[in-house]
């Protein structure tokens, strides 16, 4: 305890932030390899490599909930861990790691067979197309059978991170982006699986991610141990951590909801070639964002530590470098996409006409990233600090209140309908980082004030 103290409470912040962001968002950067390795790969098969894509595409709300499904649990999980550490309190710590082991196990099972026997019918609501629905199934059918692996590094990690051992985090991530690097031209070219082989590749590298992160958390260098005799769902400590992991579990699962909208519209207004745009603006969009949320992951033991304490001066400043850095980051790469997008497009298609479709639809998606390191670092600020209502008001705002009705409302106000539905995206980004600024400016304060009065009555 006096380690984690030592480091969490009483380190210079700037240093502190820097040495648990870096490896965070090395691991954020190497993670989004599992899915972009994958498309590059898959786009370049010889003759089929566009369909192919876009195949694979409609895949990835699927792959959206089950990731969802293991922030549900993990991402309310760990800050409420980091929570208790700062308490003192380290004997709920674990039952609550070892309580949402068991949990993720169920949902995995449970996701494993709901995808088996309904993927084919998801696929085609997803969007899904005669020229792309068996490029899908394909993919689809064997990456399901790997959900427990996904459930377990994604969920797992997140307790190995909570703790500030970033460093073992990016490692994981590291073990199997490398596999999977190193297994998809294998299995795609070399085999000539194709799309089987890209999935196979994925879930293999996911399976030994996992068996790193269970053989970290039972061993000795860990502070929170995975114990048998913790293994039991507490509904008093694992309900909380649902109720705090609903807002990310919004934000990534209604990512297939918006992403069967988008798809719907695409093929409607674009056809094939829009749809597989949107493949790679996806893809664009994660390569810009996880950076950014491997720097709110860095900073989330912090400050989830130093609100357990009630070191309100160390919070204050701790979020104050995370949104700092954040904007900083986002300011960055929207300079690079508005002025290099056909480069970002190239990395995933050989195709001239895509290339060329995609640039101009990525100036318009990602239109206004550049304020949207503030989204960021007032989110995971209200999820560090066990915000549950704030956290899930913010994410349905975003997703559900504008993003969903722009995707209908945009393209009757554009005469280019197929860019109207791209242009949804910064719309609703505009009023949505102005909204979460304002709640989280107000709410904030009554925090900080809160936390300063029990503070002073412990004294």
């Amino acid at each position: 305890m006096s380690d984690n103290k030592e480091m969490l409470g009483m380190a210079p912040i700037g240093k502190l932030l820097f040495k648990l962001a870096v490896p965070t968002v090395v691991a954020q950067l190497i993670n989004m390899l599992y899915n972009i390795v994958d498309r590059i790969y898959i786009g370049h098969i010889p003759g089929e490599g566009s369909l192919a894509l876009t195949g694979v595409g409609v895949c990835m709300p699927i792959i959206m909930i089950i990731s969802a499904f293991a922030a549900l649990v993990a991402s309310g999980g760990a800050p409420k861990a980091s929570i208790s550490m700062g308490k003192g309190d380290n004997d709920s710590a674990e039952k609550i790691l070892g309580g949402c082991f068991s949990l993720q196990i169920i949902i995995s099972a449970v996701l494993t067979a709901v995808l088996l026997i309904f993927s084919k019918n998801l696929l085609l609501m997803f969007g899904a197309s005669e020229n792309t629905i068996g490029y899908a199934t394909d993919y689809m059918h064997i990456y399901a059978v790997g959900t427990v692996f996904v459930q377990l590094t994604l969920g797992m990690g997140a307790f190995i991170t909570a703790q500030g051992y970033t460093r073992i985090s990016m490692i994981t991530v590291l073990i199997g982006a490398v596999c999977n690097i190193i297994l998809d031209p294998i299995f795609i070219f070399g085999l000539g699986m194709g799309v089987k082989g890209a999935a196979l590749a994925t879930v293999l590298s996911q399976a030994v991610s996992s068996i790193w992160v269970i053989s970290f958390l039972c061993g000795k260098k860990t502070y929170l141990k995975l114990r048998k005799g913790n293994l039991r769902i507490n509904p008093k400590l694992v309900f909380p951590c649902i109720a705090l992991g609903a807002a990310t579990f919004i934000m990534q699962s209604s990512e297939s909801v918006i992403s069967v909208c988008f798809n719907s519209s695409l093929l409607k207004y674009g056809g094939d070639i829009a749809v597989g745009a949107m493949t790679i603006l996806t893809s664009v969009m994660q390569f810009a964002m996880l950076p950014m949320q491997g720097i709110a992951q860095g900073a989330q033991p912090i400050l989830s530590y130093n609100y357990g304490a009630k070191n309100t001066e160390r919070v204050k400043k701790t979020f104050k470098l995370l949104l700092i850095s954040c904007l900083t980051y986002s300011c960055v790469i929207w300079a690079a996409i508005m002025v290099f997008p056909k480069i970002f497009a190239g990395i995933f298609t050989p195709d001239s006409a895509l290339i060329e479709f995609t640039a101009a639809a990525l100036r318009i998606y990602c239109g206004v990233m550049c304020i949207f390191g503030i989204q960021i670092a007032c989110q995971m600020t209200f999820v560090s600090i066990g915000n549950a209502p704030c956290s899930i008001i913010v994410a349905i705002v975003r997703k559900f209140v504008l993003l969903l009705p722009l995707i209908y409302i945009m393209p009757q106000l554009i005469s280019d309908k197929t860019m109207g539905v791209y242009a949804a995206e910064p719309v609703a980004d505009i009023i949505a980082v102005t909204f979460t600024a304002v709640l989280f400016t107000i709410q904030f304060k009554k925090v900080l004030k809160s936390l300063e009065m029990e503070k002073g009555g412990a004294q």
